[in-house]
């Protein structure tokens, strides 16, 4: 009944062992206030919870237009940042046109490549982490794929990809697509190309930012790419729940996200200081809100251990060029201080 390559995909799995302190999503640690979860119940109960929702998402668009000093015909709104990475797979290319990728990555471009059954061409990253600008070419020359995916930052690794490499690349694919899921903690974007009508298009997150729950991404690009896109757009993907709470934290709410994310971005700089002052640990640079680092130890066993003792961390070592290596995000201080803890506990256990 079903398709072969349907049958050959494994369900994408996230972890979600119950434990006190989660540092494995990536997600913002702070949840919204109880003042502005009041005024979310207050317009979320003038929703007409029998009409569809407005399906250009309309309020909303103009809302994140102002924020990214973009136009409102410059976005189009997904159910999370997947559902656009989906359609341009669809949409972008003829379905023997490959998509290529560096990895470790994240997994979505694969997932949705191999779903609608779209040649892949995935790059492994340099030693050093960044992008191989000869492998890469390599690819884009000898194969001509519609689509390069570059996370930017990169989930898993955290880093910013060499914006030459980067510029070198764009000009020999028909689409670069620049995933900016953690713009908020690093600041670097391809947004002023993405609206200039060069070949590339930006995908944003509200997940990453404190509105993980509600499921809304975006994409940015030239108005001739949105409109071509719209087409293969599900009619009411954004729910009327999540436009309504998206507008208000957006805009009554402002302030706090602005205040949350350097909190975090804090955090990570103290973070990073506190896990290099421990023997053995490696700890990777980041432009996002989490860590890639490894101890001497392996990283199955530390990760078992962490999680004994109430840390969940991403156990990642089984991804290219990663062996050995944890991530965990950037938590509340409280959080930080308790792995830190838990993990030097860990360390001292298993010397």
């Amino acid at each position: 009944m079903f398709a072969k390559r349907v049958r050959k995909l494994s369900a994408y799995k996230t972890e979600t062992s119950k434990t006190k302190v989660k540092l494995s999503s990536n997600e913002l640690p702070y949840d919204l206030p109880q003042w502005l979860k009041e005024k979310v119940k207050k317009a979320l109960a003038d929703i007409p919870f029998n009409r569809y929702p407005d399906p250009y998402a309309t309020e909303l668009r103009e809302i994140l237009a102002q924020l990214w000093g973009v136009k409102p015909e410059n976005l189009i709104l997904g159910n999370g940042s997947d559902e656009l990475i989906l359609n341009l797979t669809l949409a972008v290319g003829e379905p023997y046109e490959g998509i290529a990728y560096p990895i470790p990555t994240f997994p979505m471009y694969r997932v949705c490549a191999q779903t609608l059954g779209r040649p892949i061409y995935e790059i492994p990253l340099g030693e050093d982490l960044d992008i191989d600008e000869k492998a890469t070419s390599e690819v884009l020359d000898n194969y001509n794929p519609a689509l390069l995916f570059i996370s930017y930052p990169n989930n898993p690794t955290g880093n910013l990809f060499s914006r030459d490499r980067l510029e070198r690349l764009r000009k020999k694919v028909t689409l670069m697509v620049s995933d900016e899921a953690y713009y908020d903690f690093c600041g670097e974007t391809y947004i002023k190309q993405a609206t200039e009508g060069q070949n590339v298009v930006v995908l944003r997150t509200l997940s990453k930012i404190g509105l993980a729950s509600l499921r809304v991404g975006a994409l940015i690009g030239e108005e001739s790419i949105v409109k071509e896109l719209f087409k293969v757009k599900m009619p009411f993907n954004v729910t009327s729940p999540s436009q309504v709470i998206a507008k208000v934290v957006l805009t009554e709410g402002i302030d706090f996200i602005r205040e949350a994310t350097q909190k975090v971005i804090s955090e990570r700089e103290r973070l990073r200081a506190e896990l290099q002052r421990l023997e053995g640990v490696k700890v990777f640079p980041s432009k996002a809100n989490f860590f890639l680092f490894k101890t001497p130890f392996p990283a199955e066993v530390v990760h078992k251990a962490l999680l004994q003792k109430g840390v969940l961390v991403r156990n990642v070592s089984y991804l290219p060029n990663l062996q050995g290596c944890l991530r965990v995000s950037v938590g509340k201080a409280e959080e930080n201080d308790f792995f830190l803890e838990k993990l030097q506990q860990v360390l001292k256990e298993l010397g």
